[in-house]
């Protein structure tokens, strides 16, 4: 097997784990999981990202009271969500969410069920670890975007490892919280969480996978 074709298969397996068992990752694999990471390209290697992991109590400790501030506060992200999903983007996100729905047995305009789905995200889908990702405000967008390129490699190394991971943009919302809780200076953007665990294979949250764009919807060659 080519480098390469290892590439396309660590991909390939990745997915966004919603359900996890309750044992720990060791560590000293957590470690070698960010260190790999940290090998992606960045802006003049500003290397702009920084890390906070959580294990044992304080995963739960975290998860607790991120859920009850979730179901207490307004949203209230340090940069702008989107202002929409227009077109094949809004496609491809209803779509997925349905596959989700589907996965879990929530009927279509059950938006009660839907919602309480949506907030697994803030009990961190049972993961026993969960990263908080943040970025300096300094460096605004270019500083996101190479951070975005340290979660997608952190993701991989972890699958490397056989430990199935979800980014979370959702803990965004509550980053006055996330910042207060874990006393985090307020000159860096909270970008997202990433929990992280061993997968449980048997949840049907972890049954389905999200296709992908065919290379001509996305690349315009010229020559």
């Amino acid at each position: 097997m080519t480098d390469f074709d290892t590439l396309d298969a660590l991909l390939s397996a990745r997915f966004s784990c919603r359900a996890f068992r309750g044992d720990p990752v060791p560590r000293a694999d957590i470690e070698r999981i960010i260190a790999t990471a940290q090998k992606v390209p960045s802006w003049c290697n500003a290397q702009p990202w920084q890390v906070i992991v959580t294990a044992g109590a304080e995963t739960d400790r975290f998860r607790d009271a991120l859920y009850t501030a979730a179901s207490t506060t307004p949203p209230a992200p340090d940069m702008p969500w989107p202002e929409g999903y227009p077109g094949i983007y809004g496609d491809r996100r209803r779509t997925c969410g349905f596959q989700l729905y589907d996965a879990v047995g929530i009927e279509k305009g059950d938006l009660a069920s839907s919602a309480q789905q949506m907030m697994e995200n803030y009990r961190l889908f049972g993961a026993p670890h969960v990263a908080i990702i943040t970025s300096p405000k300094v460096l605004g967008p270019y500083g996101a975007m190479d951070t975005g390129g340290f979660v997608t490699a952190f993701c991989l190394a972890a699958q490397a490892l056989g430990v199935a991971t979800i980014p979370q943009a959702a803990i965004a919302a509550q980053a006055p919280f996330v910042r207060e809780h874990f006393n985090i200076a307020e000159d860096r953007h909270i970008l997202c969480a990433i929990s992280l665990g061993y997968p449980d294979t048997d949840h049907p949250a972890n049954s389905f996978r999200t296709d992908r764009a065919q290379v001509a919807d996305v690349m315009e060659w010229k020559e």
